[in-house]
């Protein structure tokens, strides 16, 4: 312990190491500080200490520099995590400064030249005294030296205190006597210094190069400060941009304060009369320098507000070419910096800067409301549906539709005008703006935060939510206050309020507005899921869709519609359901039959028809008109094989024809097997799939009304796909579709023959039953048209279309199970195995190439 006391000694007065009298005082001085107890009272009030230390340097030193650069040390030392005896440290200090033993010496501060030495003297001063007793005379430093033949040869130095007051200028970007920015600027907007010429004084180049230093901060000033003034004078600056602008004009605040006080430094400082002064007042000048505000001072006193302004200067000359989220984005890219200064500084910065972002990103999280009068949001507002709103049903009951609310009546009016449809406002109303996103919320929360804000809306305007003021305030007892400083607080709002907006609107759609009552009444009409429906209506309609489409009216198919639904298990559905549900026709030319034009509608209306659009309802009646087909194909071939089946005692009156009814059988037996098999297809592997993966969906009501509608839409995408058998190759999506439905036409034409063979029969039966009765003399027969119309000349005509339309049946079958079998899809493929499962085609193509 010893030999470090004697160390420390020796290293703060090297006097001591000549007079071992002083040594043994200063240690013993240092033994006793040792053994007290500072530090170590129950109260440690810094700031009082603080002030203590603060009035003893004012009592020492009447500059007030001291305190200002006491003041300065101290917030340095606070901020300091490492130290933990902070109030000890000070306490400490402040007690070794007041200690009332003090040798005789004038300083502890060891000098840059060992004094030369002196007599002992046995008077010592005290700290009472105002001045210690004078030095004796000593020799003229070589600065003197130097100073004194600058002014010899007519080449003196400026005086710092009149560069200084220039400084003082640039500071503030005012040019001053001896040091101006020059007016013109370089390509970049930079100002070059000019040094004025002046035959008096010398601008030595360390002074130059230090004057630079201190010039880039007035530089930089300028631009923050001009930046400043531009956008308050301009009208439309975005109010993020103005929260920059206000954060910045803070901090210029507080550098105007500094430079006050600087100049307050400068002012109390004594000044020189001239650049070079006698030998007598050679200690002043030594005081002067030692407390006095000086370049290098003033350099270190602006350091830290150099980096700050050259900072400021960065995210200026960012925010002439950006707004809003950008902005935000791009002040966000500084703070990943390894500079803790610069770090530090940013996120102060954005704190400010995030401010109005942050209160409309609450106003649309938690209200679904967009205000952003300026454009700065990543939710972006199409001006031309701004003004439109939903269609309102409430205003007629929930559930009813806007038209006559029965089958007989007209269409429903169309409203586009005065109103936008769901999805379109859903999908185009807001938009999401991905280069107006802040890189601290990232995609997926800014998604997540622009679907709940669209799905509040929606609730508020489409919805008519009645309980809309609870789920507000569940929404508002989960998002707290949002700021940049809580990014986790702010991802679990975010999810928060995602969950509870998106369960809310799940349970308005599927409960209030029934969607999915709607979702199965379209498949099981349009999608013909219920089957006795469906035969019960293909029953009752096929005597009228066989006439002409001009024959058809309205009126008579939606009553044949109605006498079906009461026929079947569809009257146990909900009457909104059924009413829903209409028979019309389509378009049709000259030619056409009813077949061709006949198609069932159901109606929708806002807000179900965000998810069932329009486009939406088109694909469910191309399927429609599909299945209608097959159906149709389906009790054609049921109706030709019972009267085939049926009139069999007819045909052994004509045994020559027995060979002809056997190949039709064969061949009407590969035409139900087709068609049964593309039925169950499209109804078993296709439909019922795809519904499996629909529902599972709804019944999980995960993810948000995008989730619902697109998840809708690849139900219906998939279905099309499958139940028409539309392939990916461009210009060739539809042949195998127009192969089916060419094969679907020979059927009917199949059948039609087969209709005129067995009229044939009828008429060679009743002909031959009458030649009999003529034999025994009865008369039992009258000739009529029909009886002239199947003749035996007709009758090869008869076979040949038969003949003709079965082997045409059989090739174009044999080319679709060849087409299915490399098709990309692989239920398709299934199909085609389904239809060919004993390799029947394959073996009669074989059978053909060997013939």
């Amino acid at each position: 312990m010893s030999d470090a006391l004697e160390s420390l000694v020796y290293s703060l007065v090297p006097r001591a190491r000549q007079d071992e009298r002083l040594k043994r005082q200063l240690i013993a001085h240092c033994e006793e500080i040792l053994s007290s107890h500072i530090g170590q009272t129950a109260e440690k009030d810094i700031g009082h200490l603080a002030d203590l230390i603060k009035r003893h340097l004012l009592q020492t030193n009447q500059s007030g520099s001291t305190t200002l650069r006491f003041t300065n040390l101290l917030s340095r030392l606070l901020d300091q995590p490492v130290l933990s005896r902070k109030h000890a440290s000070l306490q400490f200090l402040y007690t070794l400064a007041s200690s009332p033993a003090s040798p005789p010496t004038s300083s502890f501060l060891p000098s840059l030249a060992p004094p030369p030495p002196t007599r002992p003297s046995s008077k010592t001063t005290t700290p009472i005294e105002p001045h210690p007793p004078p030095r004796p005379q000593r020799g003229k430093s070589k600065a003197d030296l130097l100073r004194e033949y600058r002014l010899r040869i007519g080449h003196p130095h400026i005086p710092e205190h009149l560069i200084l007051r220039d400084t003082l200028y640039l500071l503030q970007g005012i040019s001053g006597k001896y040091v101006q920015f020059s007016v013109t600027k370089d390509a970049e907007q930079n100002k070059e210094l000019v040094f004025a010429e002046d035959p008096r004084y010398f601008v030595p180049p360390p002074m130059r190069a230090l004057i630079h230093r201190l010039a880039e901060v007035g530089h930089l000033y300028q631009r923050v400060d001009a930046f400043v003034r531009e956008r308050e004078g301009r009208v439309g600056v975005g109010m993020i941009e103005q929260s920059l602008c206000h954060h910045l004009q803070t901090q210029l605040t507080e550098y105007y304060r500094l430079i006050a006080v600087l100049e307050s430094q400068m002012s109390a400082a004594p000044r020189p009369d001239e650049p070079g002064r006698e030998n007598g007042v050679g200690e002043d000048r030594a005081r002067e320098e030692e407390t006095g505000l000086t370049l290098k001072r003033l350099d270190v006193w602006i350091e830290d507000w150099r980096l700050r302004m050259r900072m400021m200067s960065v995210c200026v000359e960012g925010a002439r070419d950006a707004q809003g989220g950008a902005l935000v984005n791009l002040i966000h890219g500084y703070a990943e910096n390894g500079d803790p200064f610069i770090r530090k500084f940013t996120n102060q910065l954005l704190e400010e800067v995030s401010k109005p972002f942050f209160a409309t990103l609450h106003k649309w999280l938690f209200s679904g409301e967009l205000y952003d009068p300026f454009s700065e949001f990543f939710v972006a507002v199409d001006p031309e549906l701004a003004h439109l709103q939903y269609m309102q049903p409430s205003l007629q009951g929930p559930g009813q539709l806007a038209s006559d609310g029965g089958f007989g009546g007209g269409d429903v009016e169309d409203t586009a005008e005065e109103h936008a449809g769901g999805l379109q406002l859903w999908e185009q109303k807001y938009q999401f703006r991905k280069e107006m996103l802040p890189a601290f919320v990232g995609e997926t929360f800014g998604r997540k935060i622009f679907s709940t804000g669209k799905s509040l809306n929606f609730i508020r305007y489409s919805c008519h939510d009645s309980d809309w003021v609870a789920t507000r305030e569940r929404l508002s007892n989960t998002g707290g206050t949002l700021k940049y400083s809580d990014i986790v607080g702010l991802e679990r709002s975010i999810d928060t309020a995602y969950q509870i907006a998106s369960q809310r609107l799940f349970d308005v759609f599927f409960d209030k507005y029934k969607l999915l009552d709607h979702l199965s009444a379209l498949k099981h009409y349009l999608l013909l899921g219920y089957g006795d429906f469906a035969d019960q209506l293909m029953e009752t309609l096929s005597p009228s869709l066989s006439r002409p489409a001009n024959t058809l009216y309205r009126h008579n198919l939606t009553a044949t519609l109605e006498s079906a639904l009461r026929s079947s298990n569809a009257q146990n559905d909900p009457p909104d359901v059924l009413r829903r549900l209409d028979a019309r026709m389509l378009e049709y030319s000259h030619g056409e039959i009813g077949w061709d034009v006949f198609t069932l509608e159901y109606k929708v209306d806002a807000p179900i028809d965000t998810v069932l659009d329009p486009t939406a309802m088109m694909k469910y009646l191309k399927l429609f008109n599909h299945l209608w087909k097959v159906k149709r194909i389906e009790s054609t071939l049921n109706t030709g094989w019972m009267r085939i089946a049926g009139g069999a005692k007819t045909f052994l009156r004509v045994p020559e024809l027995d060979y002809d009814w056997h190949q039709i059988r064969l061949v009407m037996a590969e035409m139900i097997h087709f068609i049964r098999q593309v039925e169950a297809y499209c109804h078993l592997e296709v439909i019922e799939c795809s519904w499996q993966d629909l529902h599972h969906f709804i019944q999980k009501k995960e993810g948000d009304l995008d989730g619902l509608i697109e998840n809708h839409r690849a139900y219906l995408d998939r279905m099309v796909k499958k139940v028409l058998l539309l392939s990916p190759k461009a210009g060739r999506e539809e042949n195998l579709l127009n192969q089916v439905r060419d094969v679907f036409t020979m059927i009917l034409n199949f059948r039609e023959a087969t209709d005129d063979l067995y009229n044939y029969c009828l008429t060679e039966s009743a002909r031959r039953d009458a030649e009999k009765d003529a034999a025994r003399g009865v008369y039992t027969r009258i000739d009529t048209a029909e009886d002239r119309r199947y003749t035996a000349e007709s009758l090869p005509s008869i076979l040949s279309r038969v003949r003709e339309y079965g082997a045409a049946f059989s090739e174009r079958v044999q080319a679709i199970v060849q087409a299915l079998a490399t098709h990309p899809d692989l239920d398709c493929r299934f199909l085609g195995i389904r239809l060919s499962f004993s390799d029947f085609y394959k073996t009669k193509k074989e059978q053909q190439l060997r013939a």
